[in-house]
């Protein structure tokens, strides 16, 4: 996890620096990132506060940017759902891109060598809030900075979101079906961009989920 924390700063910082630029106090930019805690739905919330769009614009593009942990949820429901009420809460709240990442190739590992053993909570737990205290620590910089340096959304800190997905993505394909749901996904996403598609992101997952689950069954891979 420590790789994806590192690599998270500079967008953590951008969190938090923005929060400050659009008028948030310190207190309020923090408490976004420590309650919240969703980097690309804060950076859009964000966006829009900035542009005055009213709150239930703001919670449905919210809703629809973090769609996609629904799917992650669904994928881990057979390990969290026999854990008590306080863990599958503690889990569900830590659920990240990242987390879904490490913790399905610890998964992977460990039924390869304990079938009995495919979920560790204790792992999952450790990874995510390691991820959140960085996370955290990246908000807090950006604060600071974004009292003293003006313009930091200038400065490119972004390209942190992208460079981080591209680290979970390219070594999770192993499989031509997963080959082309990316490269179905990536042409979907950018097509809907250029219309201004608003739901652009997650019509492109569903499309090319769809597409790579197509090509699987109709060549019969194994996943």
């Amino acid at each position: 996890m420590l790789p994806l924390c590192i690599a998270v700063i500079p967008w953590g910082i951008l969190a938090g620096s923005y929060a400050i630029e659009i008028g948030l106090t310190s207190l309020e930019s923090q408490a976004m990132s420590a309650i919240v805690f969703a980097g690309a739905a804060q950076l859009v919330a964000l966006g829009m506060i900035k542009a005055g769009i009213g709150l239930t614009s703001i919670l449905l593009t919210t809703l629809l940017i973090t769609s996609r942990h629904l799917l992650y949820s669904m994928a881990f429901r057979q390990y969290i759902s026999p854990l008590s009420l306080r863990w599958r809460l503690a889990l569900g709240f830590l659920l990240t891109d990242e987390l879904f990442a490490i913790a399905t190739t610890h998964k992977a590992k460990n039924a390869d060598l304990d079938p009995q053993h495919k979920f560790d909570k204790w792992y999952a737990l450790g990874g995510g809030l390691s991820f959140y205290v960085f996370w955290n620590i990246a908000t807090l910089i950006g604060i600071i900075a974004g009292q003293t340096i003006p313009n930091m959304d200038e400065l490119g800190l972004d390209f942190a979101i992208a460079s981080t997905f591209i680290a979970l993505i390219i070594p999770m394909i192993k499989a031509p079906s997963i080959l082309i749901c990316v490269v179905v996904s990536l042409v979907g996403a950018i097509i809907c961009g250029l219309l201004n598609i608003e739901a652009g992101l997650l019509i492109a997952a569903l499309i090319g989920m769809a597409c790579g689950a197509l090509y699987a069954k109709i060549t019969g891979e194994t996943p």
